[in-house]
């Protein structure tokens, strides 16, 4: 049998270094796998004014499956004034490489679990009626619409005068709008189309319906967002009365979804939402299982077979300086373990996870943030693992 090919994209940051510890799990697991490593981030685009080059689309697209590790992105003015001075004023606008990887590849599922971790110190605690403690189990795993919505990217500052034409139509643009000068108006589209919506609905569904879970929740706002939250909302409504009778529905405004986190955790199983919405409720829950340490995610587009596997936290620059890397390698593998079950190499996957668990369970090894100190370079010093010694514990466990 030939050995897989793995593209490797470590991005920014401590993208290299959680990515590096989860290739030595996954060698010491037993995974025989050649890696290749793709160029994509915020180097990229300094030097050569695009995050995403072409022969790294092209990379994937003949590998297939990835594993990602962290990305910079920085607000229009600044990425431009990061560019090489040979590359400015020549029309580059930075575009982040990891959305336009989604939106090229169509990696539009996109799965974000959020499960309790037995003897994790961070895990969400609250007060019992009886006045003790619960700590309540969290199961949850968000389908995250990945391509559309307000991550389109289809934004104008001063728009065009046939789109600001076009908007004028709207009465409601027209009453409240037509006084402010275009120049002072900017815009972010949310898209929402059927296809798309009825493919995350889909998988949320059929999911719950595998995996046993009993509700299906739709998080978003169709009493205040009504074509787009409320295309949503209906096409589940139709989806689960035709085909899915055994699960129930559930809809949830976001606002408080985001309140009920604290409340009632345990009741929710999955959940699908849009991209932006999908994206901070699963930052949400990521926050009752110990934070974005243990946070991952798989996207990818079942009909190519296509699949980027990563963890949800950000490229955190200032600790990438660091001597000894302290970050927690969890979520990174995590995410690899998402791509075992992709490929399905489900054994090795669940042999990972064991390992992973036990040594959270044990709690003789602990990062910095299971530690709940604050990061800083002699953090190894008072105790901390780095993350090296992470990985080598759940290796050990292998």
């Amino acid at each position: 049998m030939m050995k897989r090919t793995i593209v490797t994209l470590p991005g920014d940051g401590i993208g290299r270094v959680v990515l590096e510890e989860t290739i030595r799990v996954l060698d010491a697991a037993g995974f025989d796998a050649n890696y290749v490593e793709g160029d994509i981030g915020w180097e990229f685009w300094k030097n050569e004014g695009n995050p995403l080059p072409e022969r790294t689309i092209k990379l994937l697209a003949k590998h297939k499956v990835a594993l990602f590790g962290a990305i910079t992105s920085k607000p229009k003015d600044a990425a431009a004034e990061a560019l090489d001075p040979a590359l400015r004023n020549n029309g580059l606008v930075y575009s982040s490489p990891i959305v336009n990887l989604r939106q090229y590849f169509n990696l539009d599922i996109c799965m974000r679990p959020c499960h309790t971790y037995k003897g994790n110190p961070l895990n969400f605690i609250r007060r019992a009626a009886n006045g003790g403690i619960e700590e309540p189990v969290v199961d949850v795993i968000i389908f995250r619409q990945n391509t559309e919505g307000l991550y389109s990217g289809i934004e104008w500052s001063d728009p065009p005068e046939e789109v600001y034409q076009a908007l004028m139509t709207h009465p409601k643009f027209a009453k409240n709008f037509a006084n402010t000068p275009k120049k002072e108006i900017s815009i972010s589209s949310r898209i929402f189309t059927k296809k798309a919506t009825e493919r995350i609905l889909r998988a949320a569904f059929d999911y719950a319906k595998q995996y046993g879970y009993k509700s299906v929740t739709v998080c978003e706002k169709p009493n205040v967002i009504r074509e787009t939250s409320g295309m949503m909302y209906k096409m589940a409504q139709q989806m689960q009365k035709s085909y899915f009778h055994d699960i129930e529905l559930w809809n949830t405004n976001i606002d408080a979804q985001m309140m009920w986190l604290t409340k009632n955790p345990e009741n929710y199983g999955v959940i699908v939402a849009g991209n932006l919405f999908g994206d901070i409720i699963s930052d949400g829950f990521a926050g009752l299982i110990g934070g974005l340490g243990f946070a991952c995610s798989a996207q990818f587009n079942p009909d190519s077979g296509i699949g980027v596997f990563e963890p949800t936290h950000g490229s955190a620059p200032k600790y990438a300086g660091y001597p000894l890397s302290i970050v927690n390698p969890i979520a990174m593998i995590e995410s690899a373990c998402m791509m075992l079950n992709f490929i399905n190499e489900n054994e090795l996957s669940e042999k990972i996870r064991r390992a992973v668990s036990q040594v959270i369970e044990e709690g003789n090894v602990r990062t910095y943030d299971m530690m709940k100190m604050h990061g800083s370079p002699d953090l190894v010093k008072k105790g901390a693992a780095s993350t090296s010694e992470m990985a080598g514990a759940v290796i050990a466990k292998l």
